[in-house]
């Protein structure tokens, strides 16, 4: 067995982790710290650049104290990140200009409509596989040059880079060397061509972006760079060598290496990426076409993503809101409490309906209710609203990849929950399996670098590694199955459309 750990950096929305994994990809220490969430008007998230930094580097030296680990132990650096977070700064000095904006910032929404109305939505949607919102990084970019004075013209000299927050996180670490992104994180722009892989020229002139501030696209998996030993605790210089958005990182973590693998991650959220190889399948289905990542010399390989906007969320109203329970993990009591739904449904359109419907009218639904409903009911009709709302997403993959769904990886906060996995395996008629590590995120980001630097030899090699903890099997008949989905869609089709405005 190799000595020494690969360090993974986990920069989500609200904190920074830090993993640090041994050769068996088994976790040798750890360390979190949360950052300041900025809202300076409705609809807008900010973070502040230069935090995110310092709590980076504060969870890198816990990590390493708290597990007794040198950092000259550390043989590589993976990076995974919140996706589309925009982030400018001058080259010469390093400085961010302004605020970060936060992938859930809003208040690009009217322009992004401006460009649907301009008959822009099947180009952008060919070139980048994505559809026009303000979630993805092109047009707070382009919100950011038009706000600053003088900005353009000077990013057009070539004196502001542009980068996502690996983007800015490699800057730092290098002393302000590299100025790179990786295919993954490239993807959600909105101004990377997927097929072609370059910056698109048509995109950056739609969006009025110049070419000059952009980073250089790097493979996923590949030593960009060295850590500034002035940076990184004085130490000899260590090679950075893994990057990728958060949720390939979980896919690669998950080693969904094959056609039609898939995964779900379970959390606020929750984001469903299935496996498609070396093509880019165009979706009819108001899915995501997306970068997987690109390994190295290897093809670059391409995945169907499919995003759930609220899962987890609404365990947080049953708590917070509704004051139902006092912790999330009394669902699994309260719905075993039952042993059926008995017809109660819970649509979670909280924020309106994401992948498939798409409908931002949408709002929550709790129907079936009768004298006999219980607390139990309303708990496990939530909980399978997840599962619900997973198939809906995995059946669209299936109708736009022609690929049918063999088994379904899980992580994230809810898999743990054997209640919603064991309703998520018979809803949708396959396994459904949990890994023995769920820090999944982080441990992708950790498999690429380490496989970059030779820590790991192969992706076969990483694949045997992954461990089973729980299998379910689906245990109802393909009758019911069908009975209760159909059901299901009964009760979100009188969901949609609530918050229009009556005629």
């Amino acid at each position: 067995m190799k000595e020494g750990v690969i360090l993974s950096i986990d920069q989500g929305t609200t904190g920074s982790t830090v993993l640090l994994f041994d050769h068996a990809g088994q976790i040798r220490g750890r360390a979190y710290s949360e950052f300041t969430q900025h809202y300076p008007k409705p609809g807008w998230v900010e973070h502040d650049a230069e935090e995110i930094v310092l709590v980076t580097m504060k969870v890198i030296a816990e990590a390493l104290k708290t597990s007794g680990i040198a950092p000259n132990d550390i043989q590589g650096i993976g990076i995974t990140n919140q996706r589309e977070t925009a982030v400018l700064w001058e080259r010469a000095s390093g400085k961010p200009i302004g605020r970060a904006i936060v992938w859930q910032d809003r208040r690009t929404a009217d322009y992004c409509a401006e460009l649907k109305a301009q008959g822009h939505t099947e180009m952008v949607q060919q070139k980048t596989g994505l559809v026009i919102d303000p979630y993805f990084s092109g047009t707070k970019v382009k919100w950011m040059l038009d706000n600053t004075p003088g900005l353009r013209k000077r990013a057009a000299r070539g004196e502001i880079c542009f980068g996502t927050i690996d983007s800015w996180l490699v800057c730092n670490l290098t002393g302000g060397k590299r100025h790179i992104t990786d295919y993954s994180n490239a993807s959600r722009t909105l101004l990377y061509n997927i097929r072609e892989l370059q910056w698109d020229e048509e995109l950056l002139q739609l969006l009025d972006i110049p070419r000059e501030m952009l980073p250089e696209v790097r493979p996923s998996s590949e030593v960009y760079g060295e850590t500034d030993p002035q940076m990184f605790f004085g130490t000899r210089r260590i090679p950075i060598a893994g990057i990728a958005g958060d949720q390939q990182a979980a896919l690669f973590g998950q080693a969904c290496y094959k056609r039609g693998m898939a995964k779900n991650t379970y959390g606020t959220g929750s984001f469903v990426l299935m496996n498609t190889g070396t093509e880019a399948v165009p979706s009819n289905e108001k899915l995501l076409t997306t970068i997987a990542w690109g390994v190295g010399d290897e093809p670059v390989e391409y995945a169907l993503e499919g995003a759930i906007f609220v899962t987890g969320s609404a365990v947080q109203w049953l708590r917070d809101g509704l004051q139902m329970i006092g912790h999330a993990k009394e669902t699994r009591e309260l719905a075993r409490s039952v042993p059926e739904n008995e017809d109660v449904y819970f649509v979670p359109a909280l924020v309106g309906l994401g992948a498939p419907h798409w409908d931002p009218y949408a709002r929550g639904l709790l129907i079936g209710i009768t004298r006999g409903t219980s607390r139990g009911h309303v708990a496990r009709a939530v909980l399978e609203s997840m599962a619900y709302q997973t198939r809906d997403v995995i059946e669209a993959m299936e109708r736009d990849s022609g690929i049918n769904l063999k088994e379904l990886r899980c992580d994230g906060g809810a898999s743990v929950n054997s209640v919603l996995m064991q309703f998520q395996s018979d809803i949708l008629g396959v396994n459904v399996v949990v890994p023995s590590i769920v820090e999944t995120t982080a441990l992708g980001s950790a498999y690429l670098a380490g496989l970059a630097v030779g820590f790991w030899e192969s992706r076969d090699e990483i694949a045997k590694k992954w461990a089973l903890d729980v299998r379910y099997r689906p245990r109802i008949e393909q009758a019911k199955r069908e009975k209760l989905f159909k059901r299901w869609h009964r009760a979100v089709e009188l969901a949609k459309g609530w918050a229009k405005e009556d005629d």
